[in-house]
């Protein structure tokens, strides 16, 4: 089944004092591009990411969203500056000497002087953090392939019924494609007697004209194309693959094949189908642009 590259992925665990919360935001992208915002000290988890999400998605920016959470006891570490404590107590003495001041100088309050204590994350148990990042990962990327293959799904069935617009259209076109050689006889017979008289009308002179002009605006080969461009579509979407790229590549060409028909034909209702056409083929670029 076809996957669309836009989806949304969240999931959240909370073990052993530790919660991880992993968001995965995707949107159209030519490659897979990765954006990662996590907290620093958990940033040794960017390569375990980088490798799951490769091995799953082909295409499409994603954006990697992750809230870390340690509760353990052993999460935070409080270091003394003790050369700055010194600094302080010395000032208080020389200030109290000074002014004829009371020390009060007790130990909760030294530890309240400004940046005399250093409260930091503890270094993180990555092994523990890791084995945590894989179940909650995981479950993120479930979530995000199930919406994209949703999502997929209504971009195939859309596909799908444009292309049939594309073959109706081309049948338009096929039938109509004999008239027009036709028509040019006509109207090259009528111009010509216009302006001759029936004895000067050289009949062979007329039915060669007639004939380069239906080699020029032949356009048999275009239509069997056209017709194994559409084939070939609708055999894309039906693969259970990444198809983005080939389907991007086969709608090039389907719109080449109606340009060369409009160039060709030189009859206004083909012209007109041909716009109606192109149409339809941007309709599908665009759709084509949002799968894997």
């Amino acid at each position: 089944m076809v996957c669309s590259m836009t989806g949304f992925g969240r999931a959240s665990l909370l073990r052993d004092g530790r919660e991880l919360t992993v968001e995965l935001k995707s949107v159209n992208h030519r490659y897979l591009d990765l954006g990662f915002r996590m907290p620093r000290h958990i940033s040794f988890l960017e390569d375990e990411i980088r490798h799951t999400l490769s091995s799953r998605l082909t295409r499409g920016h994603v954006d990697v969203f992750l809230t870390y959470r340690n509760t353990r006891e052993d999460s935070k570490t409080a270091s003394l500056d003790e050369a700055l404590l010194a600094a302080y107590i010395e000032a208080a003495k020389s200030c109290a000497e000074k002014f004829g001041l009371t020390d009060d100088l007790t130990v909760t309050s030294a530890l309240r002087l400004p940046d005399v204590i250093d409260v930091a994350n503890a270094e993180e148990d990555s092994e523990a953090v890791t084995k945590l990042l894989a179940e909650v990962l995981d479950a993120a990327c479930a979530e995000l392939i199930g919406m994209r293959l949703l999502e997929g799904q209504r971009l195939c069935t859309d596909l799908t019924a444009r292309l049939d617009t594309v073959l109706r259209i081309r049948g338009e076109i096929a039938s109509r494609a004999p008239l027009v050689v036709e028509d040019y006889r006509q109207k090259l017979n009528e111009r010509i007697s216009s302006l001759l008289i029936p004895a000067e009308i050289d009949a062979a002179r007329l039915a060669t004209e007639v004939a380069l002009f239906a080699d020029r605006a032949n356009i048999d080969e275009e239509l069997v194309r056209l017709q194994s461009h559409v084939d070939a579509a609708r055999e894309l979407l039906s693969k259970d693959e990444p198809v983005g790229r080939k389907l991007d590549f086969i709608v090039q060409e389907m719109n080449r094949e109606f340009n060369t028909i409009g160039s060709k034909a030189n009859d206004k209702q083909i012209t007109a189908l041909v716009i109606e056409g192109k149409a339809e083929i941007e309709k599908i670029r665009e759709q084509v642009q949002n799968l894997e």
